[in-house]
This record gives structure tokens, sequence and C-alpha cells, in this order.
């Protein structure tokens, strides 16, 4: 068995990919969950340091690029069980995080939400130490989504408490 020590040569195709990957995922429960965020704009007390609406889709692009940046620099390592291991905790974050937008927007199940909230939060940290392991600037990439998340769940339990 032949042993690859050498990267992948990175084309911009395997970052587009990945970025776009990434923000279809934001992208499609935005859509699938409009009408709820309208709703939940105007009509739900919310906790203090909340930000205006737009705040939202502008962090959750970049986070979402940072997201797609940093699997595709995983990807274009040389395949090992690290690599593996960083790229299923990429997706099953993803999931996790398309799932939340569900329970908080369409079904109001705000306490439900903030628990998954905390799960998907401890999965990103687990992502970004599995990052780490095959790429520094990868894992690095992922401080601000782990830091958003932190400031999510404190919004997300103000609506709970608040609503």
């Amino acid at each position: 068995m032949t042993t690859h020590t050498t990267l992948r040569t990175p084309t911009w195709s395997v970052y587009a990919f990945w970025i776009a990957l990434s923000e279809m995922v934001g992208i499609a429960a935005a859509l699938a969950t409009q009408d709820a965020m309208e709703t939940y704009g105007t009509t739900m007390a919310t906790p203090p340091l909340s930000p205006p609406a737009i705040v939202f889709p502008i962090a959750w692009s970049v986070l979402y690029a940072l997201m797609g940046i940093g699997a595709a620099r995983i990807w274009i390592r040389p395949p090992s069980p690290e690599r593996t291991q960083a790229l299923v905790l990429f997706a099953v974050q993803l999931a996790m995080n398309f799932a939340w937008t569900f329970a908080f927007f369409a079904f109001e199940a705000y306490g439900f939400a903030f628990f998954w909230l905390v799960g998907l939060w401890a999965v990103v940290v687990a992502m970004a130490a599995a990052f780490r392991k095959v790429d520094a600037a990868a894992a690095a990439m992922q401080i601000p989504y782990v830091a958003w998340l932190a400031f999510a769940a404190y919004l997300n339990a103000g609506v709970w408490y608040l609503n």
C-alpha cells in the first residue's frame, strides 16, 4: 500500500465546492424558514444585546465561508483517519446547524433548540480539534464559529426565557 505524504494540489474549484456546500446549507435553511424568521423578527421578545436582523445573514455568510475554507483545507490533505474524522464531524455539524434553524424558527421549540445548539457547539469544538490534527489554519478559522454559537446560545436561551 502506498502512502501519500504530499498535499493534493489545491485549486480554486476545491475551495469553491466546499464554500458553496456550506453556504447552500445556510441558504436552504433560511429559504425554508423565511416566513417563520420574519414572524420571529416582528413578534418575539429578545434578550439584551440582540443585534439588528441584518447582522445575522452577514455573520452567517462569513461563518459558512470560513467553514467551507476550513473543510477545503482538510480535504486537500493526504487521506488519513484524522482527515476522515474531521470531515465526518464537518458533515455532522452542518446537518445539526441546518436542523437547528427548523427547531428554533419553524417549530418555535426554543428549549429544545437551546439544548440542540449546546450539542452543536460541542460538535463544532470537536470538529475544530479534529481539524487542528490535520491543519492548524483550518482549525483557527472555526474560532469565530465557536464564539458565534456561544452568543447564539445566549440569544436562544433569552428568547426561550422571555417567550
